[in-house]
């Protein structure tokens, strides 16, 4: 089932990329314009702005010889829920960055040129939707005056990693987020990218994966549960992603008793309020019963051994769904990277981040995927802090194109 599930979404890739087709795609497979990983050369004095949640971050990274990233400073600035439904002026009038790393669902028009499509995660700020977010945050910043900025390199969080994860290792092709949400970026061959000019080399293409599924395409394998939570948008990223788990499980646990399998058919009041059976608690109880009878007790129920294990069962059961279903769209991009390059054996590295990855067994997840890609090696790379150094990182790699770009042109011209 979980290589029919990557079948399907190998043909959702190619829909995504085509020039005509990615309109109706499900995985929209967007352009990033970020046409390599690093090299392990750059070098130098990079700003990045991180805005993705409630906080936005400003970092100050030197990149420096024998891949060594060093974090100079940082600023955490909490957004207050004024800001985050008024004016886009008002949002964007702080920050000096190099690479932006925003992470919404944007339509990406060049490395610094990207028109937000529209925002997600509480945030409501007026006139910034459908205009480009790297021209306003230029026009804040000079609003400052006294503040001044090179080129702008923006990145949503995949790439982050991605390129964070590649600085270090450059066999790092692949960037993966497992946290609240779900997400994954690739470096894509150019003559397969129909909606973008060019023959020549790669680019990184933003999956969108969390969308897989979206047409109907995934109706075998979605359950009851599944479909009420998802009310027909994003199917994929609610049985996999940190933001839904926990609630999937609650629900499953609700029916259980209902159907009085579970603690003498009485349901307690936290049990019974959506959002009160959290997603950490699945590791948690993953990690030995007698977590999950702490958590049980502390959820006012009356439970017994047998409860305790059941309990166990269901998380150890959406916590491997989760993992082999990542491991089936992951398996689609290393499979599609190896065919592209007409390779009998591909080594490569993913590059990952989020806290579902970081708290879960990972053991299922690498196990489906020697299953699923066979002829792939995978190294998975856990990231730290990528998605302001990733962005700074993404500033370097164009900065040295750029740079190459100038010193051919100008040999050419002689």
């Amino acid at each position: 089932m979980l290589q029919e599930v990557s079948a399907r979404l190998r043909k959702d890739l190619i829909r995504g990329l085509g020039k005509h087709s990615h309109h109706k795609a499900p995985v929209k497979m967007l352009p990033t314009f970020v046409r390599a990983t690093p090299d392990g050369t750059e070098k130098g004095d990079f700003l990045a702005l991180d805005l993705g949640g409630t906080n936005f971050r400003v970092l100050h990274v030197r990149l420096e010889e024998a891949q060594k990233v060093l974090k100079m400073g940082s600023q955490i600035c909490t957004i207050p829920q004024a800001m985050m439904v008024g004016k886009g002026e008002q949002l964007k009038g702080q920050t000096l960055p190099l690479g932006f790393t925003f992470s919404f669902p944007c339509e990406q028009l060049e490395i610094d040129k990207s028109i937000l499509i529209h925002w997600t995660k509480g945030f409501k700020c007026s006139e910034v939707e459908g205009k480009d977010v790297v021209q306003l945050l230029k026009e804040a910043i000079h609003r400052k005056r006294d503040c001044h900025i090179g080129s702008v390199a923006m990145v949503n969080d995949t790439v982050g990693t991605m390129m964070s994860c590649g600085y270090i290792d450059q066999s790092c092709e692949i960037g993966m987020i497992i946290g609240t949400g779900t997400n994954a970026c690739y470096m894509e061959e150019m003559k397969n990218v129909k909606r973008i000019e060019g023959e020549d080399g790669r680019m990184c293409i933003n999956t969108e994966w969390g969308g897989f599924g979206d047409d109907r395409s995934l109706a075998d394998i979605l359950t009851e549960i599944i479909t009420h939570l998802s009310r027909s948008c994003d199917h994929f990223e609610k049985m996999i992603s940190g933001m839904y788990l926990g609630e999937i499980v609650r629900l499953v646990l609700v029916k259980m008793t209902k159907d009085k399998l579970l603690f003498k058919g009485q349901i307690s009041k936290a049990l019974g309020t959506p959002g009160q059976f959290e997603t950490k608690f699945i590791s948690e109880i993953e990690d030995g019963l007698e977590n999950a009878m702490k958590i049980l007790t502390e959820l006012g129920l009356v439970w017994d051994p047998v409860d305790a294990s059941v309990v166990h069962l269901v998380c150890d059961t959406i916590s491997s769904r989760s993992a082999h279903l990542c491991a089936a769209a992951l398996a689609t991009l290393v499979n599609r990277i190896r065919n592209n390059r007409k390779l009998d054996h591909l080594e490569t590295t993913v590059g990952v981040d989020g806290t579902v990855y970081r708290k879960h067994p990972t053991s299922k997840l690498q196990k489906a995927m020697r299953l699923l890609a066979p002829q792939c090696n995978i190294t998975f790379f856990v990231s730290e802090d990528s998605s302001g150094k990733g962005a700074a990182i993404t500033a370097a790699v164009a900065q040295r194109l750029k740079k190459s770009c100038s010193t051919m042109c100008t040999k050419a011209s002689e």
